[in-house]
């Protein structure tokens, strides 16, 4: 079990700072640039994420239509092409540019309620040749566990939240799936800026066992 150190470090930014936070609406996913059946495996994966943290889903968001938008592309330039793309992320020219620099094959992106809560997402996979060579299930589990709270953008570096069975089958870390169950429990705000909150998600996690 990871203890509250651990869980500090899971939301502490690369530039020190301490931010929790959760979805605080039902989510609403959309998948751009797969098949069919691509589709369904993310949105499986997500339903099964959703569960596991005991959240929601609905057929729509009343304020954006589709709050979780996934986007699987092959080259970043792909992005500047997309008919009002801008629209959702600011600054979108110099964030593909400075994707294209960091060579990176995924990107995500945060929209926040007025209380602190996740109110929509925008995920973005380029598929290099590692991508390509991972399964679907995988990808889709990766994506969806990076989104459904917001992780340190250092969280995940040199590891990940998932583990390898012997059958090359991808599955959730128990411990980060303990950290996403404690973090959508009611007692705690969906959102925080205080490091002690670490404290309560470990004992939530305690409390859950």
């Amino acid at each position: 079990m990871i203890d509250a150190g651990g869980i500090e470090a899971l939301f502490t930014r690369a530039d020190g700072t301490f931010l929790f936070a959760r979805w605080g609406r039902p989510i609403v996913p959309v998948v751009f640039g797969v098949e069919d059946a691509t589709v369904g495996l993310l949105k499986g994966a997500i339903e099964a994420v959703v569960a596991l943290a005991g959240h929601k889903m609905a057929e729509t968001d009343p304020e954006l239509g589709a709050n979780l938008m996934v986007f699987f592309i092959r080259e970043w330039d792909e992005l500047v092409e997309t008919p009002n793309l801008d629209r959702l992320l600011p600054d979108l020219a110099a964030t593909v540019e400075w994707l294209k620099r960091a060579d990176a094959n995924q990107y995500r992106s945060f929209r926040f309620d007025a209380d602190g809560g996740i109110k929509a997402s925008f995920v973005f996979v380029r598929m290099d040749d590692a991508m390509a060579a991972a399964p679907a299930e995988t990808i889709a589990l990766s994506q969806v566990v990076q989104t459904i709270l917001l992780w340190s953008d250092t969280a995940f570096l040199g590891t990940s939240p998932l583990a390898v069975l012997e059958n090359s089958a991808a599955v959730l870390r128990p411990e980060i799936a303990d950290v996403i169950r404690a973090g959508y429990d009611p007692v705690l705000p969906v959102a925080s800026t205080e490091p002690a909150t670490s404290l309560r998600l470990a004992a939530r996690m305690g409390a859950l066992q």
